[in-house]
């Protein structure tokens, strides 16, 4: 029996964390395949764990302490579930992707090709087009994969749908608690690939979540300064101590000072850059 521990973390987000549930339960799996479902409520006040426990008691809830975002929560789950039993998969799930019934065993099916020595990585699309790639795997230079009839490379990787077998996981670990919310996922591809981990784009689309495209309240020209500022330094926003963190790790010291400077430089006058709103 191969057995795989899906990770998610939740926050006031109970209609869709349902719904990412529904699906995830409803895959169709391989045989001598089995899931089991550890799930951060990091301070839900909208009743989420009462409902996932009334409709999928079997899911194991993990209170958080409310302040964790999602690469910390992320964090929890996977070392809640490592703790409990040694598992051969741990899948990361975003609660607001919507997975199609196949995603699981394409997963699955990848990572045997590779021998469970990859991290494969599910694309999604737009929840109206198809064909619109939202997530997934991205090129060096950030660019999205298309997904195709195989199993293609990639740098690093959105952290929607990932499942990491444990050959990877005793290789490269958990995703790095520097991280509050955001860059934990392309931090975690580009260690594995500097580790002689390849990162695998699964053939096809399998699942929906739709992109976010707001300008982000720290380099929105239209927001008053204390509010760029105030989000800048949020684990929502572009911290950038964590950017410069993650920017000095991967892209070395003088990029990781160039980025520092010019961010600061776009919160303050954010009408020098571009932009759609």
């Amino acid at each position: 029996m191969k057995t795989t521990a899906v990770l998610l973390t939740v926050f006031n987000r109970k209609e869709k964390t349902l719904e990412a549930l529904q699906n995830l339960f409803a895959q169709q799996l391989p045989n001598k395949c089995a899931l089991e479902v550890y799930l951060v409520d990091d301070g839900c006040t909208d009743g989420t764990s009462e409902a996932v426990t009334k409709t999928y008691p079997q899911v194991h809830i993990i209170t958080g302490s409310g302040n964790l975002y999602w690469n910390r929560g992320m964090l929890l789950a996977w070392e809640t579930a490592a703790k409990a039993k040694a598992y051969d998969y741990y899948l990361w799930l975003n609660d607001d992707t919507v997975l199609h019934p196949f995603a699981l065993s394409v997963l699955l099916m990848t990572a045997k090709e590779f021998h469970n020595e990859v991290v494969v990585v599910g694309s999604t699309s737009a929840l109206n087009d198809e064909y619109s790639i939202t997530y997934g795997g991205r090129t060096l230079g950030g660019r999205l994969i298309q997904p195709n009839n195989s199993a293609q490379p990639c740098a690093f990787f959105n952290g929607n749908i990932v499942l990491i077998p444990k050959y990877v996981f005793e290789k490269v670990g958990t995703n790095d608690p520097v991280f509050r919310h955001a860059l934990g996922d392309f931090d975690y591809g580009k260690r594995a690939n500097k580790l002689g981990i390849q990162n695998m784009v699964a053939p096809g689309v399998l699942g929906q979540c739709d992109v976010h495209e707001d300008l982000p309240v720290w380099c929105n020209p239209r927001k008053p300064f204390k509010k760029r500022w105030k989000a800048f330094h949020s684990p929502l926003g572009n911290n950038p101590e964590e950017f410069f963190v993650y920017e000095k790790r991967h892209n070395g010291l003088p990029m990781a000072c160039f980025h520092y400077i010019t961010n600061h430089i776009r919160v303050v006058c954010p009408i020098l850059w571009k932009y759609k709103i």
